[in-house]
């Protein structure tokens, strides 16, 4: 008959290569940083570099928040057009009503879609 700790063993092991790995990955970039030298700064490393020329904006400056919205409404339609595809493989076996969700799925996404319009999310000044 098998003791209840034996049960538990293999959750044991899991638990102790998780730590020996998570450890792993932080103490290692820290040693490697020491050989490497990027744990001296010097001014030219602790200079912001973008696209070839330093930056003319504080870094903390706020966006616009027609920024974040055309974002969303990115990853919506993206998101759409992650669920056609399979839709479209599977619509044989799915029937008519795979084909009425998805056209209701569809209608749905063309109103939101002439909301945000008439609001005027998509115009960037």
């Amino acid at each position: 008959m098998e003791s209840v700790a034996a049960g538990y063993l293999p959750i044991l092991m899991f638990l102790a290569v998780a730590v020996v790995l998570s450890t792993a990955f932080v103490v290692l970039p820290m040693i490697a940083s020491r050989f490497t030298g990027s744990a001296k700064p010097t001014p030219e490393k602790l200079s912001e570099y973008e696209c070839g020329f330093p930056a003319f904006e504080d870094s903390r400056a706020q966006f616009d928040v027609r920024f974040y919205l055309v974002a969303i409404l990115f990853i919506v339609f993206d998101l759409e057009a992650a669920f056609l595809y399979p839709w479209a493989v599977a619509l044989g076996g799915i029937g008519f009503a795979g084909w009425a969700a998805m056209m209701i799925f569809l209608i749905e996404l063309a109103v939101g879609f002439a909301y945000a319009w008439k609001k005027g999310a998509l115009e960037w000044e």
